[in-house]
């Protein structure tokens, strides 16, 4: 993306030189990368799109966008990118792994069928879903997504698709301005896109306290067979771009939540990708909780989080999406 700038080699390597520490190292299974098969990449994109991003292959700098750029190796890393997430989900779908986390650069929620917006380049988790579904005979995925920003990218991929369930807590209004309360999807997938805009100051028992009372029971009545995760880390307190107050035990909680929901609905099936995250440390250190959680060396109680949260705030937004999703989900 160019010097300076957030979305930055750097925090892969504070999460490469994490995964050396004592506690971590030998302690993961390696999936192997490869990349996305084309037809993969056509089923979210559009072919000029595709086409048009591998032009940038060797190019030293390719503007997409106001905020999103390529380099020379942008395009080698983005498919690779997409197809080390595929490969990670056939892995948990055959039963190789219990769960992964796909730490892969560059991030996708924001990438539309024909545009590079927001730093993303391929929408790796609709890339993944479409994967599990038409390779790998799954019917019914939920992505649940709790970066910073809307995933507007994924939300218009799947907005009138039954087949795939969008969650997503953001902060609002901010980038891209989309994922407001009534944007709940249409036709066929109405009612399966469900947006939960917050205000700033969010922090661990309002995110698990929003997962438990809204995700919980909308999940348990929709049965998905497999639970997908946009990871993006700048909703750790220290983030710069952000202004939510996660910390690295509000991470682990979040992914123990989301393992407790995968074991009852889809025999534990969760694949997590990495999106946002711009405190280089911060995110390090929150990717160590949620890996730490995924391999069983860590159970967080989630019991004290949720008894100090400020059930005002997450009351209101509960009223909120109770008033818009009450006609599809009767668990609400």
């Amino acid at each position: 993306m160019g010097r300076y700038h957030p979305e930055c080699p750097e925090r892969l390597e504070a999460i490469y030189a994490m995964l050396e520490e004592p506690d971590m190292v030998d302690a993961f299974i390696q999936v192997p990368v490869r990349e996305a098969d084309k037809r993969d990449l056509l089923r979210i994109h559009s072919q000029a799109y595709v086409e048009r991003l591998e032009s940038t292959a060797g190019v030293e700098y390719t503007y997409l966008d106001p905020d999103t750029q390529t380099c020379a190796a942008s395009y080698e890393a983005a498919v690779l990118a997409a197809g080390g997430l595929c490969q990670a989900i056939s892995m948990v779908v055959s039963g190789e792994l219990d769960n992964a986390f796909a730490l892969v650069r560059p991030p996708g929620h924001h990438a539309e069928r024909s545009q590079a917006r927001g730093f993303c380049l391929f929408n790796n988790i609709a890339v993944g879903a479409r994967h599990a579904q038409e390779h790998l005979g799954l019917k019914k995925i939920l992505i649940a997504d709790w970066d910073l920003h809307h995933g507007n990218g994924t939300q218009h991929t799947f907005d009138s698709d039954p087949s795939v369930l969008y969650f997503s807590t953001h902060q609002y209004p901010y980038y891209p301005g989309t994922g407001a309360f009534d944007e709940v999807g249409r036709g066929e997938g109405e009612g399966f896109t469900v947006n939960v805009p917050l205000t700033i100051g969010y922090g661990d028992g309002e995110y698990l306290g929003i997962y438990e009372k809204i995700l919980r029971p909308i999940a348990l009545e929709y049965k998905p067979d497999m639970i997908l995760v946009s990871a993006g880390f700048d909703i750790y307190i220290g983030d710069p771009l952000g202004g939510m107050n996660v910390t690295p035990k509000g991470f682990a909680g979040l992914t123990r939540t989301i393992m407790n929901l995968a074991d009852e609905c889809c025999g534990g099936k969760v694949v997590i990708t990495l999106e946002g995250g711009y405190d280089i440390q911060g995110q390090a250190v929150s990717v160590k909780a949620v890996l730490k959680e995924l391999a069983g060396k860590s159970n967080t109680d989630t019991t004290a989080f949720l008894a100090a949260a400020d059930q005002t705030a997450i009351d209101y937004v509960l009223q909120r999406v109770r008033q818009a999703h009450r006609p599809y989900w009767k668990n609400l």
